[in-house]
């Protein structure tokens, strides 16, 4: 594996080696595509429309030397996560949380991608509460973007559905039983966050109970700013 050399932070630890491989902008993103599953790198930079190419080029050679990811021999212009590289799904899964936590508003411009909803739905996944639940597919229509997450016991298994998705093997066979119940959603960003911490409120269509059974399958805690956080830090 390539050494960072006089590019590291001169520090002997485990986070700063690993700020040192992925800490650089857009790295974590990619790595959060790859996730998904191989991508070609007309596929990420589709995935991450404001990356210039040239700094996609970069991040994709300097993860490749550091182990993190390596060509698909079968795939022209292909990349895939090596075990390494898939090593830091829990602490993509775990940002993935901590930023739906402080999402706020959406900016100017800024879009919800195929693979970032598959990612954000993975993390919000609570495998123990739906592991008491009947079989369901949710299929959600976030902007431009859609999805078919099938949950079968503490299972999930998300598939980007409609115009654009990316080919791949859909495994709805492999379920048993094959969930009959299935929740369909347009929503907005601002919906989806709102449905991922688990207010449906009023305006939310769709029935009741399936969408009960949404909230208590896929759930992140919205944060909350600490009580005196702002005065402890003055002191």
């Amino acid at each position: 594996m390539a050494s960072r050399g006089v590019r590291g932070f001169g520090q002997y630890g485990g986070a700063a080696r690993a700020l040192e491989r992925v800490g650089d902008r857009w790295a974590l993103l990619i790595v959060r595509d790859l996730l998904v599953g191989p991508r070609r790198y007309g596929d990420l930079k589709a995935s991450l429309p404001r990356i210039p190419t040239n700094i996609l080029s970069d991040r994709l050679k300097e993860l490749q030397e550091s182990g993190v990811l390596r060509r698909v021999p079968t795939v022209r212009g292909g990349y895939e996560l090596t075990a390494l590289g898939r090593g830091l799904e829990p602490v993509v899964l775990a940002l993935e949380r901590w930023g739906w936590s402080v999402l706020g508003e959406p900016g100017i411009g800024e879009t919800v991608g195929a693979d970032a909803l598959a990612v954000s739905l993975r993390a919000a996944f609570r495998p123990d509460a739906a592991a008491s639940l009947p079989p369901t597919e949710y299929v959600l229509h976030v902007g431009d973007v859609s999805l078919s997450a099938i949950v079968v016991g503490g299972t999930l298994d998300i598939v980007p559905i409609g115009a654009g998705a990316l080919p791949q093997p859909r495994r709805r066979s492999a379920f048993e039983p094959v969930p009959e119940a299935v929740l369909e959603l347009e929503l907005t960003p601002v919906a989806l966050r709102e449905l991922l911490s688990g207010d449906v409120g009023t305006h939310f269509d769709g029935d009741q109970e399936l969408l009960d059974r949404f909230t208590r399958t896929f759930r992140i805690e919205p944060g909350e700013p600490e009580s005196g956080a702002a005065g402890a830090a003055v002191a």
